[in-house]
Order: C-alpha cells, then structure tokens, then sequence
C-alpha cells in the first residue's frame, strides 16, 4: 500500500475524528499526525496548498495516517492533483447531481472503472502494479453542499463507485439562505438518511470536539474534531488575554 487507507477505516465500526488543514504549512500537518486522528483534510478548494507543499506534507504522513483531498472543484485535473499527490481520498465540492457524481467518481479511478490519467511522480514511484493496486483503494467523496445536493442525495448516494457522503454545512447555510440550526439540521439528516439507504458512511464538517461527539452520537460516522484556522487564531487570542488582563 502506498497509503494508509480511508476506505479501510470507514469500514470499520468507530467513528472518523478529522483535523481540517488549509493553512498550507506541513509541519502543522506533521503535528496534527501526531495526535492520530482518523484522517486528515487538505483544504485544496480555499486552503493555501501549493503543489510542492501539497507534495511534501502528504509524503511525510500518508502511512500513518489517511490523507483526504478536498479538490479545488469537480474537474479531473482537479482530483488527479489530489491523487497523484498520494491522497488516499478525494472529496469533491459543490456536488449536486448524480451526474455529478458519475464525472467524480470517473476522473477518480483508472481505467475500466474510470477516465483517470495514469502519471504523476508519487504513482508511479513503486510501478505500474503499485499504481493500480492504490487505485483500488482510493475513497471517493461527495461533498454535499448546496440545497440541490441535499434534494437529489439519494440520487447521488446511488451513483456506484461512490464510497461516502460529507455535508457541508457553511456553504449549505449560504445555499439555503439561512443559518437557523432546525432547518440545517433538517437539511443534514435528509442526507445521512440517503447514506444509510445505500449503506455509505457519511460525515459532517462540525466546528469543534464538542461538535464532532454530537454528530457521532447522531450517527455520522465522519466529523470535524479541530481545524488549523480556528486553533491557531484562538491560540493567539487567548495569549493575548492571558497577558494582558
């Protein structure tokens, strides 16, 4: 295996704890391996990731632990960056359709059950059979986001070659033209019924620890634990009070 896996761990029974990265910085991500968590988020859609960067970081970690991409958009360029990167996953954005979700899957995979290019440095690193045997084992992501998504998620969740379902919830809340916390919650519940009609895991992007607990006692099998942004910026703000109150 080139990777540590996600698709293993999402068949096991306990719950995905996710670190969410978009700072671009790789020792973050190697201090973030350090704490185990069931994956790691690489935010390649708003994050600061570069190639180079995305390269180094993803090298240094994807044994211990399982790297997902969140693609910049639904495009095959898009997701073989993340693949060829060595990511274990891909989670695709702005998802609405079931065909949608056919052109993801299908610029995820290699030939015959895709359109993917075979190349890239990292793929090709350990061959041919290392390639395709990685390809085998890549989890395919849909991210659910805008209202759309949520009114065709059982269609989407239908689409074979689709591994997991992720709700995401602040760009749904712009979609659905509200933040009120019953109609979103209605929204994600429509969603992670739509996953267990067709035996998916699905995950939902929650703010904190606190947050990630409540969605796995609900049933989500993939939440947001921590994020770089909001530690970092809430190290420095509580450093500052501390000194000076």
């Amino acid at each position: 295996m080139l990777f540590s896996s996600l698709k293993s761990r999402l068949q096991q029974a306990a719950p995905v704890d996710v670190i969410w990265l978009a700072l671009g910085s790789t020792p973050l991500v190697e201090f973030a391996t350090h704490a185990a968590p069931g994956a790691i988020v690489l935010d390649l859609q708003h994050g600061l990731w570069e190639r180079g960067t995305l390269e180094a970081a993803i090298a240094a970690v994807r044994l211990r632990v399982p790297v997902i991409g969140r693609c910049a958009e639904n495009s095959p360029h898009a997701i073989a960056q993340a693949l060829d990167a060595g990511a274990s996953s891909v989670l695709i954005p702005m998802i609405e359709t079931a065909d949608d979700a056919r052109r993801a899957v299908s610029a995820s995979r290699y030939p015959p059950f895709g359109n993917r290019s075979a190349g890239g440095v990292r793929p090709l690193l350990a061959g041919i059979e290392a390639m395709l045997d990685a390809d085998r084992h890549v989890a395919v992501g849909m991210l659910i986001e805008t209202v759309q998504g949520v009114e065709n998620a059982r269609a989407i969740a239908a689409v074979p070659g689709v591994d997991y379902l992720f709700i995401g919830t602040g760009d749904l809340s712009l979609s659905r033209g509200t933040a009120d916390p019953d109609v979103i919650t209605r929204d994600c519940e429509r969603v992670l019924a739509a996953a267990r009609e067709h035996d998916l895991p699905c995950g939902l992007f929650t703010g904190d620890a606190a947050a990630a607990r409540k969605a796995f006692a609900n049933g989500y099998r993939m939440a947001v634990a921590a994020n770089d942004i909001d530690l970092v910026k809430q190290g420095f703000i509580t450093a500052h009070a501390s000194a000076t109150s």
